[in-house]
């Protein structure tokens, strides 16, 4: 834990961010927005792996991250929830989870980044 984060935690409330899962449903994202154009021809469904959007809707991902901050959020936590070997095996993309896992951290910090940005005096972490 950063020194500035220990001493913001001993003086006021710090917000993290709420469920990814949750604001995605907002989307009504199909099996298309899934899948993007690098799993175009993939045989398995992938709707509902929440966590492919890193890779192929990063903008989603990235505005959800944005409206957490927005709202007061200090922490925002990537978008892995289930970027497991084990948990990518249901979509057989296990392959993928270290990818996702970069991906996803990646994502989280360019929109902390740009946050900070207009709003320098925050104090926010990934």
């Amino acid at each position: 834990m950063t020194k500035k984060l220990h001493l913001l935690l001993n003086d006021e409330i710090v917000y993290l961010d709420g469920a990814m899962g949750t604001m995605i449903q907002q989307y009504y994202l199909e099996e298309e927005d899934f899948r993007g154009s690098q799993f175009e021809n993939f045989s398995k469904e992938l709707k509902g792996n929440n966590d492919l959007l890193s890779i192929t809707k990063p903008n989603i991902i990235k505005e959800i991250h944005t409206k957490y901050l927005e709202s007061g959020s200090n922490i925002i936590s990537t978008n892995t929830f289930s970027s497991t070997r084990i948990a990518q095996a249901d979509y057989e993309l296990e392959e993928f989870a270290k990818k996702l896992n970069i991906e996803s951290a990646k994502i989280a910090k360019e929109a902390k980044e740009d946050f900070l940005k207009m709003n320098p005096n925050k104090n926010v972490w990934v």
